[in-house]
């Protein structure tokens, strides 16, 4: 990779952050703003020149994803990669590519080698008295079986949630645990497939 100027790397800081509290990459406006441009074209050009230097990609429906942190990477020997999920889209497995919006360097002993892990960036507050809430970026292990009382993640209705599992004889709840009480279990069948266990929650 070329090594970047010191627009790009404010660039990189700027989007780098935004993922991390939006969970989705900035917009060319949200870039332009961020930046204190006056023209969208600057923020453009930007990114055009940060894709041709291997820092980001434009995924197949036009937008951007973060593929390289550079700013952490000499710390790349103590941390792996995981992608963070952005919206799940209809039809698509959680782990598509449309979906990652970004690579988060993760340190190996959160994110243990060789399994599999994801982020997602929890929405709502049905899980707060698990200490999830609104926001927060919350490491997944990624697998399709868990054991009673887990924290798993679920695809339902083509919308990633995280609830605590509960195993019965006859079927499999989901009970959210949250000082909101309009939250409601939901109940599954017992061929229902969890995508993952909560890891942890990060810090941001």
């Amino acid at each position: 990779m070329k090594n970047l100027t010191v627009k790009e790397l404010e660039a990189l800081r700027y989007i780098r952050n935004f993922i991390m509290h939006h969970g989705k990459f900035p917009g060319v406006r949200e870039l332009m703003r961020g930046l204190d441009y006056k023209s969208p074209r600057s923020s453009a050009v930007l990114l055009a020149q940060l894709q041709e230097k291997g820092v980001i990609d434009k995924k197949s429906d036009g937008r951007y994803q973060l593929i390289q942190n550079v700013e952490l990477e000499d710390e790349r020997a103590q941390t792996v990669d995981v992608p963070l999920i952005g919206s799940v889209a209809c039809g698509l497995p959680i782990l598509a590519e449309e979906n990652i919006e970004a690579m988060i360097p993760v340190s190996v002993k959160l994110a243990k080698p060789p399994n599999k892990y994801f982020i997602l960036k929890a929405n709502g507050d049905s899980m707060n008295e698990k200490g999830i809430n609104n926001g927060d970026l919350v490491l997944i292990k990624q697998q399709n079986y868990a054991e009673d009382k887990d924290l798993v993640v679920a695809l339902i209705d083509d919308e990633a949630t995280i609830k605590e599992l509960k195993i019965n004889s006859e079927n499999i709840l989901l009970i959210p645990r949250s000082d909101n009480k309009k939250y409601q279990p939901i109940v599954l069948t017992r061929d229902f497939l969890v995508q993952g266990i909560v890891v942890s929650t990060i810090p941001i």
